[in-house]
């Protein structure tokens, strides 16, 4: 299973962008989807999540300017962030929970994106 996180960039604040988590590989189902950001040298935060049912979950600092959403058939999930601050930079990164095979073996399986840097500047 690979991940690759892709839409970061440059950004004026009060800006958006929309981050792109695609999947691929021998994957049967992908669950729970989760955006974690990372500044550097501080902790990962998680950013929002969003389960196999549609339900999502926000940290108080993206609650009402992100929004998570997945695209089933394209095994990709989106993080659409408007009203971008400098305060958001850092850089992104998808997790996936998913049910994938490898020859015989099917399983759960947990995997990370590389990762997209987000920049916002005043």
């Amino acid at each position: 299973v690979q991940l690759q996180a892709s839409g970061g960039g440059l950004v004026q604040a009060g800006g958006s962008l929309r981050l792109s988590c695609a999947a691929s590989g021998s994957i049967s189902s992908i669950n729970l989807v989760r955006w974690y950001r990372q500044i550097p040298g501080k902790e990962r935060e998680l950013v929002a999540t969003i389960t196999s049912g549609a339900s999502t979950n926000y940290a108080d600092s993206a609650k009402g300017r992100f929004t998570i959403s997945r695209d089933n058939a394209k095994n990709t999930v989106y993080l659409q962030m408007n009203s971008l601050n400098p305060e958001d930079t850092a850089v992104y990164y998808c997790n996936v929970e998913c049910v994938y095979s490898r020859g015989r073996w099917s399983g759960p399986g947990n995997f990370w994106g590389q990762g997209t840097l987000v920049t916002v500047s005043s």
